[in-house]
């Protein structure tokens, strides 16, 4: 059977017929980021587009499975290698074949083939464009040759402003910016009808950090024309999202290739926050040393938009973040977390730590200590530090055992589930609007996320009726039952108490549509 616990599974039914009058059949498995989930639901349009029917892998009979890799850290490798030995042993039986796409095809390419013969084929970004040929000739017995994997950044300029993105048919920011919903609508599928979905704002990264790999296959950092975001966040809120998550290797970054310059993010969050039928849009993956005060100020105030932040500090011992190529302090970072909540009390602000990079000292991890007990996050992940292939930070000497890059995780790990359990005691009190994303039914409770709460990772909002802490009545006079709860409703909540990172809430009202974060702004204040 095929673990879904770091995969994406996702039936899909698509009536077009293929275009040779034969029906051919597709699964597609998703792992990673939500940037490859995106990736997937852009093949899938291209795939129906050409006449392919979308099927769950283990039910639906598929000619081919598509594994969709994530090649970002050594477990996520581990990851798709074993979730496309798990779909061969699904395809082999029934004479399906077995096609790797995705970042770690891309990364490694012809040598990935060569290990893993599980896979029938391996295509690169560059199959993309014609995937459902290349899956043609995969089921005809011609699979094409692996890629020799090229440092995809020197596929553009250096420079940002000689980019394809900086020359194409764009509106200046500030200006209108008209949505085109028929191109959208032809070249990605959903592939679930949950209410909430991403919405990719740009591609690859400029950045040189010294243990990340991604810009070497993602290529250098390209934003996409604003007409384009806008077309995709109202076609995305005409096939049922309420929340977009706006997703990219680097939003900050986001038009430094366009005419108006890095602008054109502050610009275009109050389009977006006024899209019909979007009642939330969070921004995603913020580099803490671009955040200016005017995107500060936008995502912090804007109707439409989440208070929330997540700012990718990565460390706070300046001496670390110079060794990662990075930039800031713990008082740089003390002083942004500051800013953001003077303009936002009540945002929401996460962020990703690594430990045990080459040269950190014990002195280092206590400032990475003093950073979190001060900054109050409301989540934090912890990575301890591994080589990456072909990263600057592979040849730094200092390498740490790995009996000490453990502990520390351990010992960090413990301080944030602490530090994160407190800040969600702070919220006990206060009132959220939650986006219900779980029903209520005989084996769940009814849950969804508050504004400060992004996907996943970042705990939840779980819906409680009854007895009060104090033991009188909770539930508010009027207050809608809570198996009346549907997904996508937005629910003003109370909340009474808290478990871990997760929040505990009583239901006052349903609000209506099209009043989205104003109203979480006001409630919060």
């Amino acid at each position: 059977m095929l673990s879904r616990a770091a995969v994406g599974v996702y039936p899909v039914a698509v009536s077009t017929p293929a275009t040779d009058g034969s029906p051919r059949r597709a699964a597609l498995l998703t792992l990673g980021c939500a940037r490859n989930e995106v990736d997937s639901e852009e093949l899938a349009g291209r795939l129906s587009g050409s006449g392919w029917e979308l099927v769950d892998a283990e039910s639906g009979s598929p000619d081919v499975i598509v594994v969709n890799t994530c090649g970002f850290v050594e477990q996520a490798k581990k990851d798709s290698i074993d979730t496309v030995l798990a779909a061969s042993d699904v395809a082999r039986p029934a004479g399906a074949k077995v096609v790797a796409v995705g970042c770690l095809a891309e990364r490694y390419g012809a040598e990935l083939a060569k290990d893993l013969p599980e896979a029938d084929a391996v295509l690169g970004f560059d199959d993309y464009p014609e995937l459902a040929a290349r899956l043609g000739d995969v089921l005809g017995g011609h699979a094409p040759a692996p890629h020799d994997p090229v440092d995809r950044r020197t596929l553009l300029p250096i420079s940002p402003v000689q980019r394809p993105a900086a020359t194409a048919d764009v509106s200046v920011p500030g200006h209108d910016w008209v949505p085109d919903l028929g191109a959208v609508g032809a070249g990605r599928r959903r592939l679930d009808d949950g209410p909430v979905a991403s919405l990719k704002l740009a591609s690859g990264c400029d950045r040189r950090c010294t243990f990340c790999a991604i810009p070497s296959f993602r290529g250098s950092f390209v934003s996409r024309a604003p007409a384009d975001v806008l077309g995709e966040a109202a076609w995305l809120a005409s096939q049922g999202a309420a929340e977009l998550v706006l997703v990219s290797e680097n939003s900050t970054s986001y038009g430094k290739d366009l005419p108006g310059g890095t602008r054109a993010l502050v610009d275009l969050l109050p389009r977006l926050g006024a899209t019909e039928g979007v009642e939330r849009v969070r921004v995603s993956y913020l580099q803490p040393a671009e955040m200016r005060p005017d995107l500060l100020a936008a995502i912090a105030g804007t109707p439409g938009i989440a208070p929330y932040f997540d700012l990718s500090f990565q460390h706070a011992s300046a001496t670390v973040l110079r060794r990662m190529r990075r930039f800031g302090s713990r008082t740089d970072f003390l002083d942004l977390c500051a800013r953001i909540r003077e303009l936002a009390p009540e945002a929401g602000i996460r962020s990703n730590v690594i430990v045990g990079f080459p040269g950190e000292t014990e002195d280092d991890v206590a400032e990475l200590e003093a950073f979190l007990t001060g900054a109050r996050l409301d989540a934090i992940g912890v990575f301890g530090y591994s080589d990456e292939d072909g990263t600057e930070a592979e040849g730094y000497e200092g390498k740490l055992p790995a009996e000490v890059v453990a502990a520390r995780v351990s010992r960090i790990s413990e301080l944030a589930d602490e530090l994160m359990t407190q800040r969600a005691e702070e919220r006990v009190g206060t009132e959220v609007v939650v986006l219900v994303e779980t029903p209520a039914t005989d084996e769940d409770d009814c849950s969804g996320r508050a504004a400060h709460q992004g996907p996943d990772a970042d705990g939840e909002c779980v819906f409680v009726e009854g007895d009060g802490p104090d033991g009188a009545d909770a539930r508010s006079a009027g207050a809608p039952p809570l198996d009346e709860l549907a997904v996508g409703d937005l629910v003003r909540a109370r909340v009474v108490d808290s478990e871990g990172v997760d929040l505990l809430v009583e239901a006052v009202e349903v609000l209506p549509r099209g009043v989205g974060e104003p109203v979480a702004a006001a409630v919060a204040g």
